[in-house]
């Protein structure tokens, strides 16, 4: 199931500290700032939505991040083998967080920045390769990524202008009926 990666995804949900493959092996669909089917919504929170194929190993998972973290507020499951975990932010990247959301991502500091490494090794046609981090990418506004949208959009970008899609509220909140949608 390949769904399209929320900005809370790729900004907020590694500030967490979970491993990217701890992720992968357990699910992990996408991260958001409020479930939409939920009428009390936790603040300073996000919501991290995993299909598991396997409960034990999952449940395996999710006792280590309750030991790992004090984060977790809460966790609860929706029909069809769906389970979301809540997780508190931290506040001291409430001022980065809100830069995200502004879609200003270069303008974030140098200690969120850092949380991000700055190369990742991907899998590409089953051998695995470094390359130059997405969100290192767009923090720095690197000309393969200015020169991608430049192409892609056939126009010029300032260079004052950020090289990501800023944050549109409703594609970061949980709507698992669309997400069923897209299965």
């Amino acid at each position: 199931m390949e769904v399209k990666k929320t900005i809370t995804s790729i900004f907020i949900v590694p500030t967490l500290s979970i491993g990217r493959e701890k992720l992968t092996d357990n699910g992990f669909i996408n991260g958001y700032i409020k479930d939409g089917m939920k009428d009390v919504q936790y603040e300073g929170c996000i919501y991290l939505l995993f299909k598991p194929q396997d409960l034990d190993k999952f449940r395996d998972f999710l006792d280590v991040e309750y030991e790992r973290t004090k984060s977790i507020i809460d966790d609860y499951d929706y029909e069809d083998g769906y389970v979301v975990v809540v997780y508190m932010l931290n506040s001291k990247l409430e001022k980065d967080f809100e830069l995200v959301k502004q879609g200003k991502y270069s303008k974030t500091s140098p200690a969120f920045q850092s949380i991000f490494p700055k190369i990742v090794k991907l899998k590409r046609n089953g051998l695995y390769k470094d390359e130059i981090s997405l969100q290192y990418r767009i923090f720095n506004k690197t000309e393969d990524l200015r020169k991608y949208w430049e192409d892609r959009f056939d126009a010029e970008l300032d260079a004052d202008m950020e090289v990501w899609s800023t944050f549109i509220e409703e594609d970061e909140i949980l709507n698992l009926d669309k997400i069923k949608d897209n299965v």
